[in-house]
């Protein structure tokens, strides 16, 4: 059985605007998720939305008289991280929307995390506060200042309780280094650094110098006509802080040290699978590039995803992928309606649990997709409000591409491509999914005995 895959009920169902309940609200665009992400303890879960807000959800303690509920989260902070801008020079409005989220493992009693948007990175810290200071003496109760000559006695400031408050507050702002899209962003293992990666370039920053970053993957061809590919996703390795990979548009993935030397325009390993001339098409290119790259958690593994499939890479062999897993592969007939409809081009995230045994992907119709790789089983799950009962147990579902159609299967012809799962995120140490479908976060977790 696949820990936490066939035995997976729903937690909790959230819905933005609301605290509890699965009440129909009103989506607007600003309310689309665009992306999750668990802390390194998997106590708090963020997600960003379009509108540029960042959500953060905190984990229950558990209660000896409620076993049952196992820790569920519940809203913790809510804040306004990126506002809409307009770029004078360029005459182009940059969006608020959160593109990534990344933590910052936990040093003290305050959390951070990084936040982007298409060009600016913000580093936040959320803290809390339940004590306020009293008996100031050249301030009085209401925070004016008083009069130096009035004062007589002196007093000494106290601290008084008062009620739990959740801040947060930008402690650094990383701008004006991205002339394109930012895609991703990742946290050295060094913890005094980290990258951000645009269509064309990824700059190294120091978290304590936000004025200045050093380029050391550059692209961009002297003349633009030549561009044939562009960058994806990037990410460091987890352990060795030399070490990065980044995918391209193409298909391809690039390993990079940065011993060698400062620019890293040459990789030290390339990633890449010869394509099978007798399946090349019109979208072949389309649906070869790459929406995701991460590295297992152990480091040993890059997992990266493209349209129709999954695919699990060595670090030691680079000519072919270890495992290949196909998460809708019903949809290559479906090609070309989809590249009118623009579906094609859908960013689909993909993630590791916490022993990399299992990896998780989304697809349509609100589905999403889990694959062991021990036993080679996988399973397709649907996340959606006629299965939003809490403790109810998600049933696998499987889709008909023809012929007779079962009473339990869902034909490919009548699934949803406007519900789509894109960002996932798996609780690093137990069984605990986070799916964002739209505007709804669903939160799943084992089958409690």
């Amino acid at each position: 059985m696949i820990p936490g895959i066939e035995t997976l009920t729903q937690d909790r169902l959230w819905c933005f605007g609301q605290v509890k309940g699965t009440i129909e609200i009103g989506a607007t665009e600003a309310d689309i998720i665009s992306t999750v992400e668990f802390n390194h303890t998997g106590e708090l879960l963020a997600t960003g939305d379009k509108g540029g807000r960042v959500v953060i959800f905190q984990r229950e303690q558990e209660s000896k008289n409620q076993v049952h509920r196992r820790g569920e989260y519940n809203v913790y902070s809510t804040f306004q991280s990126h506002e809409p801008e307009f770029d004078y020079l360029k005459s182009l409005e940059i969006e608020e929307k959160i593109n990534k989220i990344r933590w910052l493992p936990q040093q003290n009693a305050a959390y951070f995390l990084l936040s982007t948007n298409d060009k600016t990175v913000k580093l936040w810290k959320v803290s809390e506060r339940d004590k306020r200071p009293e008996g100031y003496n050249l301030k009085d109760e209401e925070g004016r200042l008083r009069d130096p000559a009035t004062i007589t006695t002196l007093r000494v400031p106290v601290l008084r309780p008062m009620d739990l408050m959740v801040e947060a507050t930008p402690r650094r702002v990383f701008a004006n280094a991205h002339t394109y899209h930012i895609n991703s962003i990742s946290v050295n293992s060094d913890y005094e650094t980290y990258m951000s990666a645009d269509d064309l370039r990824i700059n190294l920053w120091n978290f304590e110098i936000t004025n200045q970053s050093f380029n050391i993957v550059d692209i961009k061809p002297a003349n633009m006509e030549e561009l044939t590919e562009v960058i994806t996703a990037a990410e460091f390795h987890p352990h060795h802080c030399n070490t990065f990979v980044y995918s391209s548009s193409k298909g391809t993935i690039r390993l990079c040290d940065m011993r060698a030397s400062a620019l890293c325009d040459r990789h030290t390993k390339f990633f890449e699978e010869p394509e099978d001339p007798s399946n090349r098409s019109f979208f072949s290119e389309i649906i070869s590039s790459i929406s995701d790259v991460k590295f297992s958690h152990s480091g040993r593994y890059i997992m990266t995803r493209d349209y129709l499939t999954v695919k699990v890479w060595d670090l030691n062999m680079e000519n072919r992928p270890i495992e290949t897993y196909q998460v809708h592969d019903y949809l290559r007939s479906k090609l070309c309606s989809l590249y009118e409809n623009d579906c094609i081009f859908d960013k689909f995230e993909c993630v590791w649990n916490g022993s990399d045994s299992v990896i998780m992907t989304g697809s349509y119709n609100n589905f999403f997709r889990m694959f062991d790789r021990n036993t080679k089983r996988d399973v397709t799950l649907e996340a959606s409000r006629e299965n939003s009962k809490p403790r109810a147990i998600l049933k696998p579902r499987k889709v008909c591409v023809g012929g007779k159609r079962r009473k339990d299967e869902i034909s490919v012809d009548s699934l949803d491509f406007s519900k789509k799962i894109l960002h996932t995120a798996w609780h690093p140490s137990e069984n605990i999914i986070a799916v964002a479908a739209t505007n709804n976060l669903y939160i799943f977790q084992d089958k409690v005995n």
